[in-house]
């Protein structure tokens, strides 16, 4: 499993653009991960799958709703990381309302998930290999803060959380 004080895995992760622009086209876009957190300060999220309960009530609007807050912390961006296609992760972020505030990365192959050494085996409940639910605070591709929830919970990898270690990095 990943910890903290090491590097993202190298590998991409893709984003379905609604409105072309900076190099992007309409639909899927694969972004390298190196590249794309190159330089920035990454809020990333990452859970078990899209239009789930927790993550569509709770996990999800918690991080639209702290956008604002987390970026005067000094995060760049806001990722959610999940095992599904570009497609699912597009509608979803439709329906969570979450442009300009979140970006909505899929892991369709669960590659970077498997990377990370956080997967979670949902077979059992016809959803195949998905990720654990955490979070980390992620500077310049090196991981600074990791909460991963026990399974079945969600107390470490909200916003509040990651806001208020956000805080304490930038102030560090």
């Amino acid at each position: 499993m990943i910890q903290v004080g090491d590097k993202l895995p190298a590998g991409s992760l893709k984003e379905f653009i609604e409105v072309e622009g900076d190099g992007c086209s309409l639909g899927p876009n694969t972004f390298d991960i190196g590249q794309a957190t190159q330089g920035k300060t990454i809020a990333l999220f990452a859970l078990p799958g899209a239009f789930t309960p927790t993550c569509s009530a709770k996990h999800v609007p918690g991080y639209v709703e702290q956008a604002p807050a987390l970026r005067e912390a000094g995060v760049d961006e806001i990722w959610c990381v999940s095992v599904n296609d570009a497609f699912v992760m597009g509608a979803w972020a439709r329906d969570q309302r979450t442009a300009g505030a979140v970006r909505m990365m899929a892991d369709g192959s669960a590659d970077f998930t498997r990377a990370v050494g956080l997967t979670l085996d949902l077979a059992a409940h016809g959803m195949g290999l998905r990720s654990q639910r955490y979070s980390m605070l992620v500077v310049d591709g090196v991981v600074r803060t990791l909460n991963v929830e026990a399974p079945g919970k969600f107390e470490v990898s909200d916003a509040a959380t990651l806001l208020a270690q956000a805080r304490q990095q930038r102030s560090a």
